[in-house]
């Protein structure tokens, strides 16, 4: 009953030994932590929390005092992923006579209503970028059509053939923005959805993309074999995973790395919908990273840092992933750039 309550909590549970070795982590925690409590248990506090002296220094005198101690807004560093978070913590000794002392820490990560916010801000912008893109979309595409024809029927009344090369290059150019238009309306076929393993689709996805990129630059993999099957389009992640996949080998110039990370989530909640398991994909390069002034606009049609770029991969992508239930996070400092894809598992096709 009582670890039924505890795996139900919002804020993360960590049960240590009195050497520090972690012995029980409930699901908050294992969100906290990215990972299963399958590699999880096991693991010392230094393991965890890495090289933080004061913070393993103070759990040592909870054990050796009995004592425990709260702290607010303490920045933790999470070695396992080589991140920061903010979080409020409680340390408490579990005394039991004629037993070794044991330490509970309760944590709440501070950060998460941010994430929690900027969700719903990703949301609003796709779902306010969609109406606009549509609406667009099709005024562009009804004159787009009368042009086509004129030009047609022009290069019929037409003898002088020299003339009809200039009705040709107004036929051709009314198609390319045909196809552009149909691009900015997003995904319009139904999603043949099948069973399939996730991993297949980024492996496929880590193919394509190693035969078209410099030799300097490789891509790692680092899978999670526990996710179960998805019930999706493949082709529709396939090109999901493509368009974040080679938006990172250009960011990166020269040598360097793009990592398929993929893990499982418990009870995680996605624009107010809890579910039960949810696979996250990370897709990290090494690379210049994204400007500051364009991370919050990333998910909008037209925007793009690049020449040649139609800035149309990502907002299409995002446009997939929420017909899943799904979401496409972003973070992005110099030198490290994080995509994050998140499916629901088991419901993405209810």
């Amino acid at each position: 009953m009582f670890k039924k309550i505890l795996e139900n909590l919002n804020e993360a549970i960590l049960l240590f030994n009195n050497k520090l070795v972690l012995i029980y982590i409930n699901t908050a925690g294992e969100i906290l932590f990215e990972d299963s409590s399958r590699h999880l248990l096991g693991k010392s506090a230094q393991e965890l929390f890495g090289s933080q002296t004061k913070f393993i220094n103070d759990l040592q005198l909870c054990v050796q005092r009995n004592e425990g101690f709260v702290d607010l807004d303490r920045e933790l560093f999470i070695s396992l992923h080589q991140k920061n978070i903010t979080i409020n913590f409680s340390v408490t000794p579990i005394i039991e006579p004629g037993q070794e002392v044991d330490i509970l820490i309760e944590l709440q990560q501070v950060d998460r209503q941010l994430r929690i916010s900027r969700e719903e801000q990703i949301l609003a912008q796709q779902n306010t970028s969609s109406m606009l893109m549509r609406g667009f979309a099709h005024e562009i595409k009804n004159p787009l059509g009368g042009l086509r024809g004129a030009a047609q029927l022009l290069e019929l009344e037409l003898v002088n053939n020299d003339l009809k090369e200039y009705t040709q290059i107004i036929i051709e150019e009314a198609d390319r923005m045909k196809v552009l238009m149909d691009k900015m309306l997003g995904p319009n076929k139904v999603p043949n959805k099948v069973s399939f393993n996730l991993h297949e689709a980024l492996e496929r996805t880590r193919q394509l993309v190693q035969a078209e990129v410099d030799s300097q630059i490789t891509l790692i993999r680092d899978y999670d074999p526990s996710i179960p099957e998805l019930q999706a389009d493949k082709n529709q992640l396939i090109q999901v995973f493509l368009n974040i996949v080679r938006n990172a080998a250009q960011a990166i110039n020269g040598t360097g790395t793009i990592i398929l990370r993929s893990r499982i989530h418990r009870q995680m909640t996605i624009a107010g919908k809890r579910h039960k398991l949810t696979a996250k994909i990370d897709i990290i390069d090494n690379g210049s990273g994204i400007k500051p002034s364009l991370i919050n606009q990333i998910f909008y049609p037209m925007i793009t840092s690049r020449n040649n770029g139609t800035g149309l991969g990502l907002p299409i992508a995002q446009s997939i992933v929420n017909q899943y239930q799904g979401i496409i996070e972003c973070t992005s400092v110099p030198g490290e750039t994080v995509f994050s894809i998140y499916l629901p598992v088991g419901n993405v096709n209810d």
